[in-house]
C-alpha cells in the first residue's frame, strides 16, 4: 500500500483532472470511425453529458453496470480473458471503496457460470448461444483470478473446486521446447505476449491462496521470463507481439519471421498485458524467489522504454509503440491504460522513483480521460482502441485495423488506470 506522503501526488493530481481534460482537449485527440457500444441502449445515468466526472473510476464501473446488469451477456462469450480483466477491476474498487455492489456484481457472474459443487455450467452468451468455458487456451484461464477472489473472501469450496479444474488444464497443456505456453492448443508453437497475462494472472492467486504455491511461482517467472528473453525489440524493453518455434506440426503464421519466428511489431495493447503481468507477479513475489532479480529487471527496463516513449502532446501510447515519428500512427487508449496502471504500480510498491515517474502517471491519466466522454445517456464512452486485436504480419495491419467506441480491452483498462490514480480519493468514500 503506498503511503499517505507518497500519495499526495495521485491525490493532487485527481482533484485538478478536470482542467488537465480541457487541456488534453486542446491538444487534440486521433479518432477514426468507430463502432456504436453494445449493450443495454435505454441504459441511463445521472452524469451530465459532456461532464467530467469527479471520479472516472466510479463513472466508468457505474456505466458497465448500467449497460450489463448480467455481465454474462456483455460480449462474445460468457466466460473469456475481457470478463475477468475488467471484475479484477470491479475487485480493485471494491477493495478501495468498500462498496459492497461491485462485489455483488463480479460475484453475480461467477455465480452464473459455477453450480453449488463447483462445476462450469452453460450460459446464454450476448448472441443468445450457450456456452460452457472450457480451458483449451489461455484467455479463459484469467477468470480465474476471480474464482480465487471469491473463495478468498467466502471460503466456498465450490469457488476452489473450480479454480483446481483451471489449474488442472495446464497439466498436459502444450508447450514449446523452452517450456512456454502454447497461446490456444491449436495454435502450434505460437506465444502471444497477450497469453502471459491470460495464464499467469490466474495461476499467481492459486498459488498464493490455494495451493501448489512453489509450482506457481516458478511457473509465472518461468512464463515472464522466457517471453523477455525471446522477443525483446533490441535493447528497449519493449517486446514483440508474437513468437512462433517450428517443429509442432500444423501451418507457419503469416505473421512469423522466417529466421527469428518474431512478429513485426510492437502492439500497444500487447505491450500492456505484458506490463501488467510483470508488475502484478513482482507485487507479490516473494523477496527471495531466484527469479525475481531477473523480473525487477525487465520491469525497470520497460518502464523506461515506456518513458521514453510516451508521447508528450497527448500522454497516450502510439498504436505501434515505437513508431510514434509515423504520421499513420494514432494514440490506443487501450494500451495507454494499462502503461498508466503499471507504471502506478510500480511506483506503489516502491521499484520505480516516484520524482521520475510521477509525470508519466499523470499525463497517462490526462491523456485517457480525454479520450472518454460522457454521452447523452450520462454513460461513458472510451475511444480510440480496437476490439480483439489478434497478432498481425504488418504495421499497417496494426495501424489500419478497425477502431469501436468502448472497445472491451480499452473499458477494463481505463478502470484499471483511473482506479490505481484515483485509490485515495476512492478510500475516501469508505469514511
Amino acid at each position: 500500500m503506498i503511503s499517505a506522503t507518497k500519495g499526495n501526488w495521485l491525490t493532487q493530481y485527481g482533484r485538478t483532472h478536470g482542467f488537465l481534460l480541457m487541456v488534453a482537449l486542446c491538444v487534440g485527440s486521433t479518432v477514426h470511425a468507430q463502432i456504436q457500444p453494445a449493450g443495454d441502449t435505454v441504459a441511463r445515468l445521472e452524469y451530465a453529458p459532456g461532464s467530467v466526472p469527479k471520479l472516472w473510476s466510479v463513472a466508468a464501473a457505474d456505466s458497465v453496470m448500467a449497460r450489463w446488469p448480467d455481465y454474462t451477456k456483455a460480449y462474445f462469450n460468457a466466460w473469456t480473458y475481457v470478463n475477468g480483466y475488467e471484475l479484477y477491476g470491479f475487485e480493485m474498487l471494491y477493495r478501495a471503496t468498500g462498496k459492497i455492489k461491485y462485489y455483488d456484481y463480479l460475484k453475480n457472474y461467477v455465480d452464473q457460470c459455477v453450480d453449488m459443487n463447483g462445476n462450469f455450467q452453460a450460459v446464454v452468451n450476448a448472441k443468445g448461444q450457450t456456452n460452457r468455458p472450457s480451458f483449451n487456451n489461455l484467455d479463459n484461464m484469467m477468470p480465474g483470478n476471480i474464482l480465487v477472489m471469491l473463495y478468498e473472501t467466502t471460503h466456498d469450496d465450490r469457488y476452489k473446486i473450480a479454480a483446481k479444474k483451471i489449474r488442472d488444464a495446464l497439466v498436459d497443456y502444450p508447450r514449446n521446447h523452452n517450456g512456454g505456453f502454447w497461446h490456444n492448443k491449436r495454435m502450434n508453437g505460437q506465444m502471444w505476449v497477450d497469453g502471459i497475462f491470460m495464464g499467469q494472472m490466474f495461476l499467481m492467486r492459486y498459488g498464493k491462496s490455494i495451493g501448489d504455491r512453489e509450482y506457481c511461482w516458478n511457473e509465472v517467472t518461468k512464463q515472464i521470463t522466457i517471453y523477455a528473453k525471446l522477443a525483446e525489440r533490441g535493447n528497449t524493453g519493449l517486446y514483440l507481439h508474437g513468437y512462433y518455434e517450428p517443429g509442432h506440426g500444423g501451418s507457419v503464421p503469416a505473421w512469423a519471421d522466417q529466421k527469428t519466428g518474431l512478429s513485426r511489431e510492437v502492439w500497444s495493447e500487447g505491450l500492456g498485458w505484458y506490463a501488467l503481468v510483470v508488475v502484478e507477479a513482482l507485487a507479490e513475489l516473494p523477496r527471495d524467489h531466484p527469479r525475481r532479480p531477473e523480473l525487477e529487471a525487465v520491469f525497470l527496463q520497460l518502464a523506461k522504454g515506456l518513458k521514453a516513449t510516451q508521447d508528450g502532446k497527448s500522454g497516450r501510447w502510439f498504436q505501434v509503440v515505437d513508431k510514434g515519428d509515423r504520421s499513420d500512427n494514432w494514440t490506443d487508449t487501450s494500451g495507454s491504460a494499462m502503461f498508466t496502471y503499471a507504471i502506478a504500480k510500480g511506483i506503489e510498491i516502491g521499484l520505480l522513483d516516484q520524482s521520475e515517474f510521477a509525470t508519466v502517471v499523470q499525463r497517462g491519466y490526462r491523456g485517457i480521460t480525454a479520450n472518454a466522454r460522457i454521452n447523452e445517456q450520462g454513460l461513458v464512452d472510451i475511444y480510440s482502441a480496437c476490439d480483439g486485436l489478434g497478432v498481425q504480419y504488418s504495421y499497417d495491419r496494426y495501424i489500419h485495423f478497425k477502431q469501436s467506441v468502448n472497445a472491451k480491452e480499452a473499458v477494463a483498462g481505463f478502470l484499471w488506470a483511473t482506479t490505481i490514480v484515483e485509490k485515495s480519493q476512492l478510500q475516501k468514500l469508505k469514511q
